[in-house]
């Protein structure tokens, strides 16, 4: 569009640009016909598509995504032309799937690894590092799954899809806890340790408190180790 083409003032190409009123209606019946085949595509995709998702299907799913706006939008795209991108896209991913399915070193780097990042109540930040996981994004997960110490996990795997998995202590240790700082109140409901132990507050390694660092991670931030009630 050339710059002596637009006017402020108007108003038909505010509400309708370059293309006629009578386009919106085939629009709605665009969108419904892609909408409709998108939507068994996904459907055919399998269940994953529709739970936690792995990283090539949020590659499909945004690519998907710029397949169907410009045919529902534009007026120059044929839906016949979404309808063959979505087959293809759709026989792409099962195609990857089924890769995967048989050969190791393809779901490896297509689907990514899982990470153990707390072991016996530690947290490993090596992993954490290279994972782009900060503590408190930990904490948070952990919260949410209803744990207040890290002396209840044994182990906690980030799993390739993103999920944390974590596998408890049968009975309670004693460890960091993973409520905030702030609130006090509830880090004092669990029990102190009382056997001359302190914890790192960097990792969750239980030092001697003759200890001055941490004898996992070095830090010097050492503080008081809770069993969680």
């Amino acid at each position: 569009m050339k710059k002596e083409d637009i006017h402020f003032t108007d108003l038909n190409r505010w509400l309708f640009g370059n293309t006629p009123p009578e386009f919106i209606l085939e629009v709605l019946l665009r969108t419904l016909i892609i909408y409709l085949f998108l939507l068994v595509v996904i459907r055919l995709m399998g269940k994953r598509m529709t739970g936690q998702i792995t990283i090539t299907e949020l590659c499909v799913v945004i690519t998907l995504g710029a397949i169907v706006s410009p045919v529902m939008q534009m007026p120059d795209k044929g839906i016949l032309f979404g309808i063959t991108v979505l087959t293809v896209a759709y026989f792409f991913q099962r195609g990857l799937n089924l890769l995967g399915f048989k050969n190791e070193k393809v779901e490896k780097f297509t689907q990514g690894t899982m990470s153990v990042v707390i072991k016996d109540g530690i947290m490993d930040l090596k992993q954490m590092e290279k994972l782009r996981v900060s503590k408190e994004m930990l904490f948070s997960i952990l919260r949410e799954k209803k744990i207040r110490n890290l002396g209840e996990v044994e182990r906690a795997y980030w799993e390739a899809c993103g999920l944390l998995s974590i596998f408890k202590y049968a009975e309670k240790k004693a460890g960091l806890p993973v409520m905030p700082t702030f609130d006090n109140s509830i880090i004092q409901l669990q029990k102190e340790q009382n056997s001359g132990m302190k914890v790192c507050a960097d990792c969750g390694q239980l030092q001697d408190n003759r200890e001055e660092y941490c004898g996992n991670c070095h830090s010097e931030a050492l503080t008081t180790a809770y069993i969680p009630n």
